[in-house]
């Protein structure tokens, strides 16, 4: 059963994948349209304002409440639980105005900062469509959540995997710290995004911990309910490591939250724990395997290196380790390797990748070539191929790639030309763009990338990638990559707030629930597909469940605090005062600590008990936030 599902989604995939990409880049060219058409139609006023459930505002500025019109020197301190004029809260009523979208356009700080103004679409440019705009923006929100997933699979972790290898990483350094940035990519890019971009630290935080509560609750419950008849037993020993960091974060996450405030260096301590973390992982995995070396049947590396997550093992009983255990042909002495395979670099986000997992072609994705030959069969080919275009093109032609199954001369010379032009562009569309013009930002930027390109041309070949110099194309797909994550995340959090201010809702919640969903619904198809297989499936899986969301806070929120707390020095950043956070914590602890209860007193083994008792209390979880956001509990 484990292989034929593979084969039916390689068989059907690649007409979906076209289906789905014409209309998310029809979505996006409408969106495009619309844009220019509010540029030309409204008042333009700068500075431009962030925001997300609280406001920082520079200067004086007059807010329309509901009543009366209020003047308030400092936003930065209203939020959602604050009794203080709410952003956009004259939207609704819009006194004065016949219509909202006269109102929006009186009120341009009324913008929920992204690159497309959502609020604005939806009651001037869609003002007489009102299924149309709706559902326009329910596909750009699913486009947003499959672009962060698809740049992690096909750019990210493919430079990561390189970098790897030319840091010459062990597989067990490799397994702590850059495979879970590659897994963990979309949630530690959008906290960021919440954080930096829009001032919304809440709507981070929330989505990082409603994440955790997801993957910790739901994914291991459903593993447990679906292996509770194999009776597998996991390792205690790391489980119990993992559970103890874990909660060892929550407890000083919760200190942040109770004070208030965080300076850089107490952040940069929260990101240094993460680092703990993976020191006692590194010498733990050397004691073993020096105490074990001589019994080389035994060697149990952290990471599985053969296989997929999407096949079977063979019928010999294989062990995934097994691979880990190369052959020297002198010698037949079996030596570590220190490499990882292409397939458990993007474990978490293999769903949003381009390649069906049964691909003898690497598991990243396409090439172009491929795509045009693959939709050849179909009716109207290049017409599709053409409309898929703005979804690929921009990322292809910025991002170098050096994978040989991938390698295009003509898109690398793209990518180190127009990467430069493409950062000269985002530092210029910043509110605070600093002291430099924008004509002299884009000369640079075009300096830099012709020489980049000329370079690119004089010194590459079209029939293989660059031997030499290998490290720059890595480091620049690497931090390319970043990039567009940013971009993307940051439109995603600029999407949610909109659509907090269009539903009245508040957007913490839609971070916690549509946002830690959408970054976690990989974790949910690539671990239970894992623990469905047979071998040492089940023990990936579940490490991951908790290694993953351990990673998203500890990293992904400490830089994002990190990066806050710098943004604001001297003065510290002030962590949003949102109670229903500690209610977040605490749902999540208490799913650690049923888990920590449960599978000792059965072993070790994950059974039915442990996943009902974990989906219950997700399920409580989302009843209690839903029900305090709707005004019927109160958290004081």
């Amino acid at each position: 059963m484990g292989t034929q599902t593979p084969s039916l989604w390689g068989k059907r995939s690649s007409k979906f994948r076209g289906a789905f990409h014409c209309v998310c880049a029809l979505v996006l060219l409408f969106l495009f349209y619309n844009h220019e058409y509010v540029h030309k139609n409204s008042i333009l006023v700068n500075p431009r304002v962030r925001f997300g459930d609280g406001i920082k505002v520079v200067h004086r500025r007059v807010i329309e409440t509901n009543d009366i019109n209020v003047k308030v020197d400092d936003l930065a301190a209203v939020n959602s639980t604050a009794k203080h004029p709410k952003f956009c809260s004259g939207l609704f009523e819009h006194k004065d105005y016949p219509t909202r979208c006269e109102y929006l356009i009186a009120h341009p700080d009324c913008n929920a900062g992204g690159f497309f103004n959502y609020i604005r679409f939806l009651y001037c440019s869609c003002e007489n469509f009102s299924f149309m705009r709706f559902a326009v923006l329910a596909i750009w929100l699913v486009a947003l959540f499959y672009l962060l997933g698809n740049t992690a699979a096909d750019y990210f972790c493919c430079s990561l995997e390189k970098l790897s290898n030319l840091l010459k990483m062990s597989p067990t350094i490799a397994g702590v710290t850059l495979l879970p940035l590659g897994n963990g990519a979309p949630d530690v890019f959008a906290s960021i995004a919440a954080f930096v971009g829009k001032d919304a630290g809440d709507v981070g935080i929330n989505s990082v911990l409603g994440g955790a509560v997801f993957v910790t609750c739901v994914v291991v419950g459903v593993i447990s309910l679906c292996i509770a008849k194999r009776r597998v037993q996991i390792d205690r020993n790391c489980f119990v490591r993992d559970i103890g960091f874990f909660l060892f974060s929550l407890i000083w996450l919760f200190l942040f939250l109770t004070v208030g405030e965080v300076t850089v260096a107490t952040a940069f301590l929260f990101v240094l724990l993460y680092l703990i973390y993976v020191l006692a992982v590194a010498l733990n995995e050397f004691a073993t395997i020096n105490i074990r070396m001589f019994k080389l049947d035994y060697v149990t590396p952290l990471l599985p290196v053969k296989g997929a997550a999407f096949c079977n093992g063979d019928e010999e009983g294989d062990s995934v380790y097994a691979s880990f255990l190369e052959s020297d042909s002198k010698s037949d002495v079996p030596c570590l390797e220190n490499s990882l395979p292409h397939w458990m670099w993007a474990s978490q986000v293999a769903v949003y990748s381009n390649e069906p997992p049964d691909s003898p072609k690497s598991i990243w994705g396409w090439n172009d070539e491929e795509t045009l030959k693959d939709q050849s069969s179909f009716s109207c080919s290049k017409c599709l191929s053409l409309l898929e275009l703005p979804l690929t093109l921009p990322r292809r032609l910025t991002i170098p790639i050096v994978e040989e199954e991938r390698w295009s001369k003509g898109f690398a010379v793209a990518s180190a030309t127009l990467a430069p032009i493409l950062l000269a562009f985002l530092w210029n569309i910043q509110d605070n763009a600093g002291p430099l013009s924008k004509e002299i930002v884009y000369f640079i930027g075009v300096m830099f990338g012709g020489i980049l390109g000329v370079t690119a041309y004089l010194y590459t070949r079209h029939d293989q990638p660059p031997c030499r110099f290998l490290l720059p194309w890595v480091l620049g797909g690497f931090f390319m990559s970043i990039v567009w994550f940013y971009i993307i995340a940051n439109e995603l959090v600029a999407l949610l707030v909109a659509l907090g201010v269009i539903f009245k809702i508040n957007p913490s919640i839609l971070g916690l629930t549509v946002l830690a969903w959408g970054n976690s619904m990989g974790d949910l198809m690539s671990n239970v597909a894992l623990a469905m297989n047979d071998g040492d499936g089940v023990q990936i899986a579940m490490s991951g469940c908790y290694a993953g969301p351990m990673f998203n806070t500890l990293a992904g929120l400490g830089i994002s605090l990190v990066l806050g707390a710098w943004h604001k020095r001297p003065e510290p950043y002030i962590v949003p005062r949102d109670s229903s956070l500690f209610c977040t914590m605490g749902f999540l602890a208490t799913g650690l600590i049923w888990s920590f209860i449960v599978l000792p007193r059965n072993d070790m083994r994950p059974s039915k008990t442990l996943g009902v008792g974990l989906i219950l209390i997700y399920l409580t979880f989302l009843i209690v936030r839903v029900s305090t956001s709707m005004g019927v509990l109160s958290l004081g």
